[in-house]
C-alpha cells in the first residue's frame, strides 16, 4: 500500500513526532537527552529552520518549527542520522532506532499553533510524569521563563503573540488537546517505575542488555514483568523486544 502524502502547510509550520522502532526507548539516561538536544541545536544551525517548542519523552519526541532552507525529511534525516549512529556506539548496538517514518501535521494558524504549542509541554503531566508543565526538565517551557541568550528555542514568535504571563497562564489551564496523539499514553505504571522494575528483575539498565540476555532467560523475565502489570507495549517500547515474541510468552 502506498504511503499517503504528507499535507504540507502553507506557513512552514509544522507539529512533528518522532519516535523508537516498536516504541522502544531512545533516551535512557540524561547523556541521552543532552546529546540529542546538542545534535538538535546543531541541525537547526545547518538547515536554518526555527524551533518553538520540543519535548523529549523517552521513547519519542515532539517538535513545533519551522522549515526554511531545507524540507523536513532532509533535517530529520540528519538528526536521526547523527543521533543513532552516537546512540549505536554508546550502547554497542546496530540498526534503525527510529521509527522509519515521523508523523507530522501543519499549523496554519496563531490559535493552533498556542494549542499545539501548550500540548506539547504539558505531554508529561497527561503521561503522568509530573504534576505541573514547569516540573518537566526535559521540554522548552523553561526557556520561555528562563531567557538565555545562547538557548535552543526561538521565544520571540511566541511572545509577539502572548506575553509571558500570558504564556504561564495559558500553560496552567486544563486542557484536553489533542495533536498527533499516541494511542499509548495510558499505562498501567509510569515508564520510570517500569524501568525499575525491569532493572530489579532483569539486571538491565537498558534495552540492549536485555537484548543480550539467553532467550530462556529472557522469556522468563518477560513472563515476570507481565506478572508485574507492565502492558506487553511497555515493555516492547522499554525493552525493544517485538510485540509478537513479548505477546506469545
Amino acid at each position: 500500500m502506498p504511503r499517503q502524502a504528507r499535507r504540507k502547510s502553507e506557513s512552514e509550520i509544522y507539529h512533528v513526532m518522532l519516535r523508537g522502532i516498536n516504541q522502544q526507548l531512545i533516551f535512557e539516561d540524561a547523556e541521552d537527552n543532552q546529546k540529542f538536544l546538542e545534535i538538535l541545536k546543531e541541525c537547526k544551525a545547518v538547515s536554518e529552520c526555527k524551533i518553538f517548542a520540543y519535548c523529549l519523552m523517552g521513547n519519542h519526541i515532539h517538535l513545533l518549527m519551522k522549515v526554511e532552507k531545507e524540507g523536513l525529511e532532509q533535517i530529520f534525516k540528519r538528526i536521526g542520522g547523527r543521533y543513532v549512529y552516537w546512540y549505536n556506539g554508546k550502547y554497542r548496538r546496530a540498526g534503525h532506532l527510529f521509527q522509519d517514518r515521523f508523523k507530522s501535521e501543519p499549523v496554519e494558524n496563531d490559535e493552533y499553533f498556542l494549542t499545539v504549542m501548550r500540548y506539547i509541554h504539558q505531554n508529561p503531566i497527561k503521561a503522568n510524569m509530573v504534576k505541573a508543565t514547569a516540573d518537566y526538565a526535559l521540554s522548552s517551557y523553561s526557556e520561555f521563563i528562563n531567557l538565555k541568550d545562547d538557548q535552543l528555542v526561538d521565544t520571540d514568535f511566541v511572545f509577539k503573540m502572548i506575553s509571558k504571563d500570558e504564556f504561564v497562564r495559558f500553560h496552567n489551564e486544563v486542557s484536553s488537546d489533542k495533536c498527533l496523539e499516541m494511542e499509548e499514553n495510558k499505562f498501567r505504571v509510569t515508564d520510570e517505575q517500569a524501568k525499575e522494575i525491569i532493572l530489579k528483575i532483569a539486571k538491565c539498565h537498558n534495552a540492549s542488555e536485555f537484548q543480550e540476555l539467553e532467550i530462556k532467560t529472557r522469556d522468563i523475565k518477560i513472563k515476570m514483568l507481565k506478572e508485574k502489570n507492565l502492558s506487553i507495549r511497555q515493555i516492547s517500547r522499554l525493552t525493544g523486544m517485538s510485540f509478537g515474541v513479548i505477546r506469545k510468552v
